[in-house]
């Protein structure tokens, strides 16, 4: 490793010593909306992907987005990433208004957020040599730094990911699954990013080559102090990495907390039925199987109240005409991942 990569770490991991951890990330209340249809006959709808999501990310800690598929964990993803622009709600870095950065084309904020997709094969460019695509971000977004501080990072960068030397030249091709993935996160790393979200990095790969991947990511985030947003619907996998967990059912979120106390206290029916699918390793463990009625419905066309209702054994009129909001032991803000909450007016206690 360079000693220009080694003093950023040593300077990172100083400051982060010097200082309590403060949230770099904050999000209130955002809405991705999109326009559908619409034409000389027809009406358009709006779909609400992302309906209202406000959560902190802080230095260190992995927050986990978990939900069936649909339920727009990949549309927040964007947002956070700034691919896209939120409808509705703010969203700022490090006390930097994206909004109002944004429509300054400010590069140096979009190098603070960046994203390993779930495919490391389609993520990559085949015609591309290894080493380009690591140089290439710097090209673009650091036009100030030299050819040859560009190769000298992107071969540190080889390395930190348990890569060899000689892989430098190489093709996307001539690797694995598993090594592909680790390209990406170099690529992710190269402009010093605070903040990782991760859509699914593991999915695509065999379960002894996702268990190589996560203790990479853990080994990474200790060292360079990282906030993960990690995307998954692999709730076995979100147990043993998140330290925060929020659930999300057609764009809300509907339960937030800690990873241990959402995992073992459910409070929404909704997250309880996703844990008893969650297959368990113990073979004395005997744990009821909730089959969830009815199919999940459109994101145009939502139901009246609470949107989980046609399909939750507990609800009731009150379910079926009023929508429910973050609620917990601390102001039902929704913001503060140290409380339990929880959007449902009959929510589950330790007996259920």
């Amino acid at each position: 490793m360079s000693q220009v990569l080694q003093n950023q770490m040593d300077k990172r991991q100083a400051e982060n010593k010097q200082v309590a951890k403060k949230p770099i990330l904050i999000a209130r209340d955002l809405k991705r909306h999109y326009e559908v249809g619409g034409g000389m006959f027809s009406k358009s709808s709006t779909v609400r992907a992302l309906d209202g999501a406000s959560f902190t990310l802080t230095p260190g800690r992995t927050l986990a987005v978990v939900g069936e598929s649909g339920c727009g964990k990949s549309t927040l993803a964007r947002v956070v990433t700034m691919i896209e622009q939120a409808t509705e709600g703010a969203l700022e870095i490090e006390g930097d208004a994206i909004g109002e950065k944004l429509a300054q084309g400010n590069k140096e904020l979009r190098a603070k957020v960046q994203i390993v997709f779930q495919d490391p094969y389609g993520s990559l460019n085949p015609r591309q040599s290894i080493g380009k695509t690591l140089m290439e971000p710097l090209l673009i977004n650091r036009p100030d730094i030299s050819a040859k501080e560009r190769e000298t990072r992107a071969r540190d960068m080889i390395a930190m990911v348990g890569l060899r030397e000689e892989h430098f030249d190489r093709y996307p091709h001539m690797f694995s699954g598993g090594q592909r993935q680790r390209i990406a996160v170099a690529r992710a790393l190269m402009l010093d990013p605070k903040i990782l979200v991760l859509d699914e990095p593991v999915s695509a790969l065999d379960l002894s080559i996702q268990s190589q991947i996560l203790n990479l990511l853990v080994d990474l985030q200790d060292r360079l102090d990282l906030a993960y947003l990690f995307i998954s619907h692999d709730l076995s996998v979100v147990r043993h990495f998140a330290d925060d967990v929020m659930v999300m059912y057609l764009g809300k979120p509907v339960e937030q907390g800690s990873m241990e106390t959402v995992f073992s206290q459910p409070r929404h029916p909704y997250t309880k039925a996703l844990l008893s699918a969650t297959p368990v390793a113990d073979p004395t463990r005997k744990s009821k199987r909730i089959k969830l009625s009815g199919e999940l419905p459109s994101p145009m066309n939502l139901p009246q109240g609470c949107a989980f209702n046609p399909r939750c054994w507990r609800a009731s009129e009150k379910c079926r005409s009023t929508r429910p909001v973050l609620t917990g032991a601390g102001d039902g803000a929704g913001t503060d991942l140290g409380d339990h909450l929880a959007a449902c007016f009959h929510p589950l206690e330790d007996e259920d």
